[in-house]
């Protein structure tokens, strides 16, 4: 676990498969044909919440439960197009076995149109 500092920017970046949104469909249910058919240029949109697991991966990283977390869906994502998501503390309060914080999320494409906003409050607790 590492402790959390207000204003420290963590990221990660991912591009989906289409094999990656066909699981999610399968798995969540929402297989919609914009998410299983592809288009002309053989990608497919992806799901909001499989965008949203951006954050979800960076809070795993960081040992986080979350609270609240808050989306904001700007524009689609397809299939084949890098996504940078960052996550930036702007608040921490430390108690005495853990860590309470809030977050502001932007995932955007390579040319740094934002797809994705979000705000998240939560814990992290301390090592024993």
């Amino acid at each position: 676990m590492n402790q959390p500092v207000e204003g420290e920017t963590q990221t990660y970046e991912r591009t989906f498969t289409v094999e990656d949104v066909q699981q999610f469909a399968e798995l969540s249910g929402d297989a919609q044909p914009r998410h299983t058919e592809p288009d002309a240029d053989g990608r497919v949109m992806v799901q909001g919440l499989l965008t949203a697991t951006l954050p979800t991966k960076l809070g795993g990283d960081n040992e986080v439960l979350a609270r609240t977390m808050e989306f904001e869906f700007l524009q689609p994502v397809y299939t084949g197009e890098p996504i940078t998501c960052s996550s930036t503390y702007d608040t921490v309060v430390e108690r005495d076995d853990r860590y309470e914080f809030t977050s502001d999320v932007v995932c955007e494409k390579a040319n740094g149109e934002a797809v994705l906003g979000a705000t998240v409050e939560g814990i992290i607790w301390k090592d024993d």
